[in-house]
């Protein structure tokens, strides 16, 4: 019987084996001259099929007791991503993953991605989107959450998310930060997550390591016009000068070389 379940067996750990060494999840968050900003990537078969680079921190309320021990008063924790954090990484056509996991696993975030077409006045385009946040965390955990009531292991989660909405081919990109709200089982209190310094890409990698061309969020594509524009406006203003000088130039040039016609009639006589 033993003897029969062996191949079998061998079978599963050479598939788990296999699947260990194909599949490669890297927290390259040391490279970031940012401490606060963590770098990571998921490769499948020697290739990356997943990068993303962000800072993050959430604001999580919780409850304590008041110097009276009777009523309850809420505080607040500012929890922020830790580097050197354990991560996993799920690459697919259509869906990807990434599970990020800190302090021993009282912290946990996991992203969701989702690519889908949509049918435009262009014809039908791809796109991909953060489609699902889902963060795990423990008020029992004394570093961020102090004499909590109640201690214990709470989720939260998004509500019909769609953000982070980029063309497919392409990476995300945003420096700006961007506030994502979460409802958690805790008394269906509100966790906000604070990203910044965004840079993600989970679908379509065409270079080991190198993100695609990036796209843009609306925020960084209206500062960057901000920036510009009065260096637009400073040159449209020095051409319109321009403009009007080579005209007068050229007016005045032509009305000198004109025959002037005397004003005093009394001259006229002497003309012809």
């Amino acid at each position: 019987m033993v003897a029969g379940r062996l191949p079998g067996l061998l079978f599963l750990l050479h598939a788990a084996a296999r699947l260990a060494a194909e599949q490669e999840v890297e927290n390259l968050s040391g490279l970031s001259p940012n401490p606060e900003k963590d770098i990571f990537v998921v490769r499948e078969n020697r290739t990356t099929c997943l990068m993303a680079e962000f800072a993050a921190k959430f604001i999580v309320p919780y409850d304590v007791w008041a110097s009276n021990y009777v009523d309850l008063i809420t505080e607040q924790a500012d929890i922020p991503l830790s580097r050197g954090a354990e991560m996993k990484g799920k690459c697919g056509t259509n869906e990807s993953e990434l599970e990020i996991s800190w302090l021993e696993r009282a912290y946990a975030l996991k992203l969701f991605f989702l690519k889908e077409g949509h049918n435009t006045s262009r014809g039908p385009e791809a796109f991909w989107r953060l489609s699902r946040i889902q963060f795990s965390y423990d008020t029992s955990e004394r570093t961020y959450f102090k004499d909590a009531v109640s201690p214990g292991k709470h989720t939260a989660s998004s509500h019909r998310l769609s953000a982070l909405v980029t063309p497919a081919g392409k990476s995300y990109e945003c420096q700006a930060q961007q506030t994502i709200s979460l409802i958690s089982s805790d008394h269906q209190k509100s966790v906000q997550l604070l990203l910044s310094e965004v840079r993600i890409q989970p679908f379509d990698i065409t270079a080991d390591f190198v993100f695609s061309e990036e796209h843009k969020c609306p925020v960084d594509q209206r500062e960057q016009l901000e920036e510009t524009l009065p260096l637009i406006l400073g040159l449209i203003l020095g051409l319109v000068i321009v403009i009007t000088l080579c005209v007068y130039h050229i007016h005045h040039k032509l009305t000198a070389n004109q025959v002037q016609i005397p004003r005093d009639r009394s001259q006229y006589k002497h003309m012809g």
